[in-house]
């Protein structure tokens, strides 16, 4: 399951490919507000970002935008700001005409806020390269997300549909460890949500029982080198 960085702060983004090498960025008009950045300034420093890279940036349209034509007449202009954009349209009759009519024109499209395996279907049909159904926005509404998901890739795989799932509005580790269970091909989520995923407290308790043992046992703490190894010359020196 590829890890995409749901993010709009170059910042961060820079972060992420450097110590994660995370495979891809996902935004939306909310992550562009906050990274306080005009539109066309923000996507020429995030282009920059991830240039020289395969790695897919996903980039919104107008929501407003209710138009066939003007959805893809944008949809073209963001996709020739950089090769690793990939246009994001949100899932509805027209939307779904506009991602038909963009991959049309060989522009990938990231078909956004899918909550039903009919939405994934109609995106995936029109040729969507991705398909984002939202996981957290579900459950914080009773849904069950986990099945959810394993749904939509059944429906892709039974019909040989090859558009990605890109498991969005990840909000913790387990969301995390259910879509790969389920078999999304990618996940994406805040910075702060993938530093999270990577600690548990019984790994902390464990960790801190391991140090115990490390720092009690001769030979390890008391005469280290600084390294963490036991420093074999000073043993050496102490037996002469």
């Amino acid at each position: 399951m590829k890890l995409l960085l749901d993010s709009a702060k170059v910042d961060e983004i820079r972060y992420a490919i450097d110590a994660w090498d995370v495979d891809g960025v996902t935004t939306n008009p909310r992550h562009v507000r906050a990274s306080g950045r005009p539109l066309r300034a923000l996507l020429d420093e995030i282009a920059e970002a991830v240039g020289g890279t395969d790695k897919p940036v996903s980039v919104e349209v107008n929501p407003h935008l209710t138009d066939r034509a003007e959805i893809v007449r944008q949809g073209r202009e963001l996709a020739t700001i950089s090769p690793n954009f990939v246009v994001k349209v949100g899932v509805s009759e027209v939307g779904c005409a506009a991602i038909r009519e963009l991959a049309g024109h060989g522009i990938r499209v990231n078909a956004t806020l899918i909550f039903s395996v009919a939405q994934a279907w109609h995106a995936a049909r029109a040729g969507a390269a991705y398909i984002s159904p939202f996981l957290g926005w579900k459950e914080q509404f009773g849904d069950p997300a986990a099945a959810f998901l394993g749904e939509v890739r059944a429906m892709l795989d039974q019909h040989g549909y090859q558009a990605e799932i890109i498991a969005a509005a990840v909000r913790n580790a387990a969301q995390m460890g259910d879509a790969a269970v389920a078999g999304a091909h990618c996940v994406t989520a805040g910075i702060d949500v993938y530093k999270d995923s990577f600690k548990h407290p019984f790994t902390t308790m464990g960790e801190g029982i391991f140090q115990n043992a490390w720092d009690e046992t001769p030979g390890t703490n008391a005469s280290s080198n600084g390294s963490g190894a036991p420093d074999t010359k000073a043993a050496v020196a102490s037996a002469r």
